[in-house]
C-alpha cells in the first residue's frame, strides 16, 4: 500500500495511550526529523541526509543578430572616423588658403559694388561739362476703369 522507503521509520510508545511524548525542538538530535505517519500519529524518524541540489548547467545562448551587425560594423566605423581625420589633417592647409582666398574675392566683390558706381557718376559728370541735365515729366490719364490712356511727354 505504501512505497518502499529508504530509511527505517521507529515510533516512540507512549505509556499512556492518550499522552504524547514531549520534546523540545532543541533535543532532537541531527538527522532526525518529527514526522506525521498516514495515520495521524506524529513520531520521531531518521530521515537521509539530503545532498544540496546541484548546480543548474548553463547552456550556452545563441549570441542574436543585432550583437554580430554592431560588432561587425564596429571596426569599420571606427576605421571611416580615423580616415576622416587624415583626411582633414592634410586638407588644413588647403582649406586655410581657401578661406583667405574667400575673404579676398568677398572684398573684391565690396570694393567693385561700391567702387563701379562711384566711378560711373565720376565718368558721366566729367564726359558732361557744358552740358546741363535733361528733365523729363510724363503727364498720363485715363478715364474710367477699363477707359484709353493718353498722355503727353515733356523735354525741359
Amino acid at each position: 500500500m505504501y512505497p518502499e522507503t529508504a530509511y527505517e521509520i521507529t515510533t516512540l510508545t507512549p505509556q499512556h495511550p492518550t499522552a504524547q511524548p514531549a520534546m523540545l525542538p532543541t533535543e532532537i538530535p541531527p538527522g532526525v526529523q518529527m514526522v506525521t505517519l498516514p495515520g495521524g500519529i506524529r513520531t520521531l524518524a531518521y530521515t537521509p541526509a539530503q545532498a544540496p541540489p546541484a548546480p543548474p548547467v548553463l547552456v550556452s545562448q545563441p549570441i542574436p543578430a543585432w550583437a554580430k551587425t554592431t560588432a561587425l560594423l564596429t571596426p569599420t566605423i571606427g576605421g571611416g572616423v580615423a580616415a576622416a581625420g587624415i583626411g582633414i589633417s592634410y586638407a588644413a592647409p588647403g582649406l586655410i588658403a581657401m578661406s583667405e582666398a574667400l575673404w579676398a574675392a568677398v572684398a573684391l566683390i565690396a570694393a567693385a559694388a561700391i567702387g563701379v558706381p562711384l566711378l560711373l557718376r565720376l565718368g558721366r559728370t566729367a564726359a558732361g561739362t557744358g552740358r546741363g541735365t535733361t528733365h523729363i515729366t510724363q503727364n498720363i490719364s485715363a478715364s474710367g476703369m477699363f477707359g484709353k490712356a493718353n498722355g503727353t511727354i515733356n523735354h525741359h
